[in-house]
């Protein structure tokens, strides 16, 4: 059976991001590779990972071409502001797209189906975000504060140890949090 994973910020190819972000890389072909292996550590061929944002930022598009042929996962890309790379590439995702509504059917939810809106840029309200709709973005790279009483949070690589997370992280994260619905008597 495939499991739903998410992730965002990879920036494959792009030297300065391990400055900019204190990445514990020596070198961006020791971060692609770190990266790469962490990917696929936990994703399946036949998996389903939704990328908010920012996948790769070269010039060298052809190595943008090859990181995608070792990615395990059938990939939807939520585009970025750095996707130059990556859009000469589209047809190695299943689509490419600014902005997802996703349903995943839960038993565990209201309707049976948990509404997760994804967009590579924080958003302070989003579509059912007073019903319980769930939030990810990306761009970031952990430097928001999280928000304790809100259905959101960053999902990129920066602040999760550079692994993509499931569903079920993603669920236990928003489980955690002191969200309550405003409507409530």
């Amino acid at each position: 059976m495939s499991k739903l994973f998410f992730t965002s910020d990879h920036h494959f190819g792009h030297a300065n991001i391990i400055k900019f972000c204190n990445r514990p890389f020596k070198d961006v072909d020791e971060m692609n590779e770190a990266l790469i292996e962490r990917w696929n550590e936990k994703i399946k061929k036949n998996d389903h990972v939704y990328h908010l944002g920012d996948f790769g930022m070269t010039k060298n598009k052809e190595m943008i071409g090859r990181i995608l042929d070792r990615l395990n996962g059938k990939i939807y890309l939520i585009a970025g502001n750095h996707e130059g790379a990556a859009n000469g590439h589209q047809k190695k995702f299943q689509w490419i797209k600014d902005y997802y509504e996703l349903k995943v059917p839960d038993p565990d939810c209201a309707n049976g189906v948990q509404r997760i809106i994804l967009f590579h840029y924080a958003m302070r309200v989003w579509r059912g975000s007073y019903r319980g709709n769930w939030h990810l973005y990306g761009h970031s790279h952990g430097g928001l504060s999280d928000l304790p009483d809100q259905n959101c949070f960053d999902i990129g690589v920066d602040c999760h140890d550079f692994y993509p997370l499931s569903y079920d992280e993603v669920k236990a994260i928003m489980n955690a949090k002191n969200w309550k619905p405003p409507f409530e008597k």
